[in-house]
């Protein structure tokens, strides 16, 4: 590759200083927290969602084995029960990706639109450029 630098999306505009880029670096590693942290609430969804399932296969096999009035019970007090008050867990989750979540993806997209012209990954493109081997294979910017 005749150009083994960085695409133009991956370089700091002109003007822009180290502490901007320093700051961007943490708003985006704070978003991505916010991403893995969404994906154990979906965990927790999805699992949730599988026991209660499950739950009603054992009630059914409880009452199969003649055990109705146990069966009744949980039946009654768990199986569709709400996880928090008023609310299963798509619920959450829809309140969580409307209202958190999407402030947060918003509010660091703007972030980026103003200061460094929308650029991504500006604090990462530039710690690669500083830990990689120039000239070397596999330690290229970019694929050709």
């Amino acid at each position: 590759m005749s150009d083994d630098r960085p695409d133009a999306a991956h370089r700091r505009p002109d003007g822009v200083d180290d502490a901007t880029v320093e700051a961007l670096g943490k708003v985006s590693e704070a978003l991505e927290a916010v991403e893995v942290a969404r994906g154990h609430l979906y965990a927790f969804h999805r699992l949730s969602g599988t026991a209660d399932l499950t739950l009603g296969e054992g009630v059914q096999g409880l009452r199969d084995a003649g055990h109705t009035e146990l069966a009744d019970r949980i039946q009654r007090d768990l199986v569709g029960r709400n996880v928090l008050e008023g609310r299963w867990t798509f619920q959450i989750m829809e309140e969580y990706d409307d209202g958190y979540y999407a402030t947060f993806r918003d509010l660091e997209r703007q972030a980026r639109e103003e200061l460094v012209g929308g650029r991504r990954h500006l604090y990462e493109a530039e710690m690669k450029e500083d830990r990689r081997t120039h000239g070397a294979a596999g330690h290229e910017a970019r694929p050709e």
